[in-house]
């Protein structure tokens, strides 16, 4: 089952002795050992490694400060390529990933990781908020060992990937970042911390289900729903599950039906018939064409049938040359496409759209001039 989940954070009891950075981290004094010994404080434990914040004890010898033996920095950083930044992701993805040389090539992480959104600045309760795609960047004695990848919106911080080199691979990057990530999402008020799809059978994304409290999008009526025991045991019976039919069609989590549960009517029925076929029955390794959009019954995608009556496909706005755009239908051939051919241009646009929706059609151009 695919859907997506999100963690709501709430920000930790802080006791503030000093501020740093535009208050946007709040450290306390290193005298509260008290405090410390019997209290986490996410904030302060992902910064104390930081170079900078490292204590530095006078030696009595010599009267001089103690140096760490290494030096840990963590920078957000534009979403540009570097050679240094490809050399990570080509190691990772061959490590972990066992991709070849073609696979992990440079136009590929490019494309994968370095053309995200645009960056922006906006000032949020009073506060400056970054907006757009950043690499976050761990840093040891000046190497680069490990990058998230990060998409900050107006209201969330959106983990998109994670590269790591093996010789920090001991080191539990995955939640290193992660909890990282959350502290970036309080102190830049974001609010959400977004860690992308989840699927119950991939072992690799169970650590995802760790971090509470957390909840999962609701596909049909995107609406989300907490991820707790109940919606954990009906992911372990089910292919695909949607809170929301579930809890209209009285479903038990233990089964997809069972003879115990509450009688449903005609109209019940078919709705659990049509729930069962488009998302528990169907699959590819039952047959099913899924070489389009529409026939893989993807949850959250739009019918072919919805598409010709809501998208108004030959109203999109297409850009053709630098300084010319036009509406889908001014295209000579456009009358001539059948929207259910999938193969020419109209069907693969009706099936972005069937992707994005209506409302994203109407304020997107599509960009043929590149």
């Amino acid at each position: 089952m695919a859907a997506v989940s999100t963690t709501v954070l709430q920000s930790p009891p802080q006791i503030t002795s000093k501020t740093l950075t535009d208050g946007a981290i709040h450290m306390p004094a290193l005298g509260h050992k008290r405090w410390r010994k019997n209290h986490f404080g996410l904030q302060t434990a992902v910064h104390e490694t930081e170079s900078i914040r490292v204590p530095r004890p006078v030696d009595p010898k010599d009267e001089e400060p103690i140096q760490p033996a290494h030096q840990f920095e963590v920078l957000l950083e534009s979403d540009y390529f570097t050679e240094e930044k490809y050399a990570l992701f080509k190691h990772y993805q061959h490590h972990v990933h066992r991709e070849g040389p073609d696979q992990a090539s440079k136009a590929c992480f490019k494309r994968f990781l370095c053309s995200g959104l645009g960056q922006n600045i906006r000032i949020n309760n009073g506060r400056r908020q970054k907006l757009g795609s950043y690499h976050q960047c761990y840093r040891l004695d000046g190497r680069l060992v490990a990058m998230g990848v990060l998409d900050l919106l107006p209201s969330c911080v959106s983990s998109v990937y994670l590269i790591y080199h093996q010789d920090v691979k001991d080191w539990y990057f995955g939640k290193l970042s992660a909890l990282r990530e959350i502290s970036l999402a309080i102190e830049g008020n974001y609010r959400y911390y977004y860690m992308g799809y989840y699927i119950h059978s991939c072992v690799k994304m169970r650590y995802k289900i760790q971090y509470r409290p957390s909840y999962m999008l609701d596909l049909e009526t995107y609406s989300w729903d907490k991820l707790d025991a109940d919606y954990l045991a009906r992911l372990s019976v089910r292919k695909y599950v949607s809170m929301s039919l579930e809890r209209q069609l009285r479903l038990s989590p233990r089964k997809l039906f069972t003879a115990d549960e509450p009688q449903l009517d005609h109209e019940g029925l078919i709705r659990l018939q049509d729930y069962l076929r488009e998302g528990n029955e169907g699959s590819i390794s039952q047959g099913v064409d899924a070489t389009n959009a529409f026939s893989a019954c993807m949850p959250g995608i739009m019918t072919l049938d919805e598409v010709e009556s809501k998208a108004e496909l030959g109203r999109w706005r297409v850009k053709i040359s630098k300084h010319t755009t036009m509406h889908l239908e001014e295209l000579e051939l456009w009358p001539t496409w059948d929207i259910r051919d999938l193969t020419p241009l109209k069907g693969v646009i009706a099936e972005l759209a069937a992707a994005l929706g209506p409302g994203l059609v109407r304020q997107f151009v599509l960009d043929f001039a590149r």
